[in-house]
């Protein structure tokens, strides 16, 4: 029991000492700037998509909810875009009722507050691929050039875990539907989905670049449960409004930290084999 706590204690030790190191990393100069590029990208695309959902009628959707509501015939313009012309229809139906509008009520509100902040989540990890080569070329010559990088990530490989990582998450949020009605437990049931592609899709980015698929295979085989944790607590962290536009580059940082230190470990382990033989 004791041995149990020791080593308990041990670990907990080694990831406050990986985030202080990615903090101190993710608060310098050179970091920073590189943080500054998802926020501003983001922004521009969330203002773009917001600027052109009100131009096709966020006001009329209300319009139309309020007008169900109380019971009055409601007009659906045909020429509308299709996407207008099913969100109306929806409203119309959900709100026709005194049930159905308390549920819809419910599920607009929490999937509306889940969705934006989703979408800048979605937005940000994908830029963020783009830049996590160059950030963890700035963690291996300043803490790790004693280590060779083999990364087995490629233009392809990355397009195909992008396109499986959005099926999966999309898959899940179909499956899911059943339980979107179901208060507190619908808040955790649409924010799985978004976790399954933040994972994927970081880990493949950071593993990638850093080990080759044997590597990776094998240190992976070990680590799996400690790894989902780290993602799982960089995923809360994402959680906090807006929070991820910025912070980013440090999920990179912190991931990159434990790939690297277990990377270094395998090798030494190798090289003392090595020796006994």
């Amino acid at each position: 029991m004791n041995i149990e706590q020791d080593l308990r204690k041990e670990n907990n030790l080694k990831e406050i000492d990986i985030l202080s190191r990615s903090l101190k990393d993710f608060l310098s100069s050179s970091m920073l700037k590189i943080a500054f590029v998802p926020l501003l990208i983001t922004m521009l695309i969330l203002y773009s998509l917001f600027f052109a959902a009100a131009d096709f009628g966020i006001s009329a959707l209300q319009e139309t909810a309020q007008a169900a509501q109380n019971g009055q015939e409601v007009i659906i313009d045909e020429n509308a875009p299709f996407y207008f012309v099913w969100l109306s229809s929806l409203i119309v139906f959900l709100f026709k009722y005194s049930f159905t509008s308390y549920i819809a009520g419910i599920l607009f509100y929490t999937i509306g507050s889940v969705i934006v902040l989703q979408l800048s989540m979605i937005l940000s990890i994908a830029i963020i691929g783009f830049l996590t080569p160059m950030i963890l070329a700035i963690l291996h010559k300043r803490h790790y050039s004693h280590i060779k990088l083999e990364g087995y990530g490629t233009l392809m490989s990355s397009f195909l875990v992008l396109i499986k990582s959005i099926f999966m998450m999309i898959l899940l949020l179909v499956l899911l539907i059943p339980v979107y009605f179901v208060p507190v437990l619908n808040a955790f049931a649409l924010t799985f989905p978004f976790y399954y592609f933040f994972h994927k899709l970081l880990n493949f980015d950071v593993s990638s670049t850093i080990l080759s698929k044997e590597q990776y295979d094998e240190i992976y085989k070990k680590e799996a449960n400690a790894f989902r944790f780290r993602t799982l607590f960089l995923y809360i962290l994402s959680l906090i409004p807006f929070v991820t536009l910025f912070t980013s580059v440090f999920y990179v940082i912190y991931l990159g930290h434990a790939y690297f230190i277990k990377l270094e470990r395998l090798h030494k382990g190798q090289k003392f084999i090595e020796n006994i033989n």
